[in-house]
């Protein structure tokens, strides 16, 4: 018995001498690495506390021994980095960048010597680990079958979740326990024009969580690089989530040839709701631009011709009443449907509101000719990308616009023909220079051409890399629609200056938004980059513009400035119909002023699916903006002017909701009033259901601060 007591001892400190250990610089984040059987594992903790129990990784391959077992740990190097660096634009002029590493080389010894490594960063606010493929004899080519990465949880957290699917991020979100996923998901898993719905219970990333304890979980990707978006199976009994890569047509995940990398996966951890949303994590993982002139990426504020496409039919994308058209056609013998929206007229009106107001662009959606027939027909010449239609004059327009200092936003729709926009890519973003365009948003509406393709697949991902990096050869900025979500690859290609990938403001005219959606997105889509939510609703009760439409837009007015805060961008819309603007004049005046880039942001409050309210300083400038939201319930924000200068008073011009305001009865009631701040000064202020409250800090003249009250 004694010598069974030894050698299991012995075996012990064998295995534990195996295992590599990293903590974070502030020592809070635990993570350990060991093989067990020649299997690789890790768990990480925070505060003692498990985030992440014991854990597989590996990778299964196609017609090839996989990267799954039969290890041996062959090298380990650690190191630590405490960098600085600015990116292009950002919530922040400085990011930090600590963290220590480990980089495990695992050999499959029956396997020719094949080997891999991993390697693990654990920073101050969560882990991040990728795989990597030397090159090597024994490993050139390979196929991806499935990667097999677990997270096993540490209980059944509250999560807030879409379903996974390969083909669109624009869900609604659902919160429930771990354990109640697979038994919700059907419900959740609402129609949407093109979706490809993973059938066994699962979720997409960012997935976050809570759990019972205190610790706030954020699972997701960085740096998604000629690889498929990372979904997550949910093995709702043992509390486990796995990987689950896009395939593509042929149903395999991925095509690697070495020397390459995996993704980031990143986990983001804290006990506090507002240090996730101050994560830079996620940007940290991502290399640094190579770009050599960026002096070109500027924010951009602008309104469009496009929210009147949406409410009871104002206006339409189409120009003509055909059906079915060519891009052959000559479209000036076609009857136009007298409601086109993108014809000259409306957009030189909208041109003089942008310049009378300090917008710096007009986006004009269906100035060119393909619309009457591109949606729902899986057609792959549906736009050219360069012909207008007969009533948009381009040159005309060009020359308007720059006579007022305002540029035109180009938009390309692909209808998902991503095989079309490539062959045109180049005569595209000509077109696009000789005219005076520098910024473009693109949409991809549809299920993909090459046909089995995904949105989320490895060749959909190299193919909106491949426009971000053609456009900056250009000087083009690019919102992307539709597509994949982000991962932090604004700082690699920050002309890639915004996306969508989520459900935005657009569906409050197709039924709505929750008053908690915009109280989760900071949290979950926001974490891998800025999104162009396009804001500033006004006219929130959609049944004014008569012909039956019934929908409203689930905010109050107040709330719509706080998203300009709140959601950060540095491409924001006013999107909102001009007219409605002038209604209001002084909530107005908040969108006006409200800065896109910053020097530094500090989250003063927040619980995900309840409410947020953060504070940023512009850049450059001694102004500082404050927005703060809740969801359907009432409730009292508290606000710390801690962060301003000390010893100096500053202007405050404070947008709240009124008294009886509501998001579904009186949207539209709010207070403007102006005080006098400092660094001690605490405002406590009411938020209506569906509510928020916006705040402008400016330097002041004595004769602006004398009179008003101090906070």
């Amino acid at each position: 018995m004694q010598k069974i007591f030894l050698s299991i001892c012995l075996l012990c400190l064998s295995m534990a001498a195996t295992a590599q250990t990293l903590t974070s610089p502030d020592k809070n984040l635990s993570f350990s690495f060991e093989l067990q059987n020649g299997v690789p594992y890790y768990q990480l903790s925070y505060k003692n506390k498990p985030v992440i129990k014991s854990s597989r990784l590996g990778m299964e391959l196609v017609n090839n021994p996989s990267l799954l077992d039969g290890f041996t740990v062959t090298k380990t190097e650690q190191k630590t980095v405490n960098e600085t660096w600015e990116p292009v634009l950002g919530e922040q002029k400085t990011i930090r960048n600590n963290y220590n590493e480990l980089l495990v080389t695992l050999t499959q010894k029956g396997q020719k010597e094949r080997f891999i490594r991993l390697r693990f960063r654990v920073f101050n606010d969560g882990l991040g680990f990728r795989y990597e493929f030397p090159k090597q004899k024994e490993l050139n080519y390979f196929i991806i079958k499935e990667e097999r990465t677990e997270f096993a949880l540490a209980g059944d957290h509250k999560i807030f979740w879409m379903p996974g699917d390969y083909d669109t991020n624009e869900y609604t979100y659902t919160t429930s326990k771990v354990s109640e996923i697979p038994s919700l998901q059907q419900k959740a898993t609402i129609r949407i024009s093109a979706q490809t719905p993973i059938p066994n219970p699962s979720v997409q990333t960012p997935s976050m969580m809570k759990s019972a304890d205190g610790l706030y979980i954020n699972i997701h990707e960085a740096a998604l690089i000629n690889y498929p978006a990372m979904h997550l199976n949910v093995d709702a009994k043992n509390l486990k989530m796995s990987v689950h890569l896009t395939p593509d047509a042929v149903g395999n995940k991925g095509y690697i040839q070495t020397e390459s990398t995996s993704p980031w996966r990143t986990i983001v951890v804290s006990d506090k709701a507002a240090n996730i949303l101050t994560s830079k994590l996620i940007l940290n993982l991502n290399e640094p631009t190579q770009y050599q002139d960026v002096s070109w990426i500027k924010p951009v504020k602008y309104i469009g011709v496009w929210w009147e496409y949406f409410i009871a039919g104002k206006s339409t994308w189409a120009y003509s009443t055909e059906t079915n058209t060519k891009l052959t056609d000559d479209f000036s013998k076609y009857t136009p449907n007298g409601r086109h929206g993108a014809n000259t007229e409306n957009v030189k009106r909208h041109i003089d509101f942008a310049a009378e107001h300090g917008f710096d662009a007009v986006l004009v959606e269906g100035w060119n000719i393909g619309w009457e027939d591109w949606f729902g027909n899986w057609k792959e010449e549906v736009f050219d990308f360069v012909t207008p239609y007969p009533d948009f004059h381009v040159k005309e327009l060009q020359a308007y616009a720059a006579s007022k200092g305002v540029r035109l936003m180009m938009h390309h729709e692909t209808s998902s023909s991503a095989t079309n926009y490539e062959r045109r890519l180049d005569k595209a973003f000509q077109f696009m220079v000789d005219n005076g365009y520098n910024a473009v948003k693109t949409g991809y509406v549809g299920p993909i051409i090459p046909r089995g393709e995904h949105h989320d697949g490895q060749w959909m991902v190299n193919h909106y890399l491949h426009v971000a990096k053609t456009a900056a050869e250009s000087k083009i900025m690019v919102n992307s629609h539709e597509a994949v979500r982000p991962t932090g690859l604004n700082r690699t290609f920050p002309n890639w200056i915004a996306q969508e990938s989520a459900r935005g403001t657009e569906f409050e005219a197709m039924g709505g938004l929750a008053p908690e959606h915009t109280t989760i997105l900071p949290f979950t889509r926001l974490m891998g980059g800025p999104m162009d939510f396009t804001p500033g609703i006004f006219q929130t009760d959609l049944a004014t513009y008569g012909t039956g439409h019934g929908n409203r837009v689930n905010t109050t007015l107040v709330k719509q400035l706080a998203y300009y805060v709140t959601m950060y961008s540095p491409l924001q819309m006013a999107a909102d119909l001009p007219e409605n603007y002038l209604k209001f004049p002084d909530a107005f005046q908040f969108i006006k002023d409200v800065a896109l880039d910053w020097d530094d942001t500090y989250v003063l409050e927040a619980e995900p699916g309840d409410y947020i309210t953060t504070a940023r300083k512009a850049k450059g400038k001694n102004e500082w903006y404050v927005g703060g939201i809740t969801d359907e319930n009432k409730r009292t924000a508290t606000i710390s002017f801690s962060f301003l200068p000390k010893g100096k008073d500053y202007v405050a011009t404070i947008y709240a909701d009124g008294p009886d305001a509501t998001y579904d009865k009186k949207p539209q009631s709010y207070t403007v009033r102006k005080v006098k701040v400092n660094s001690k000064s605490i405002l406590k202020q009411g938020l209506a259901s569906g509510g928020g409250i916006a705040v402008s800090v400016k330097e002041g003249k004595a004769s602006d601060l004398k009179g008003l009250k101090k906070l």
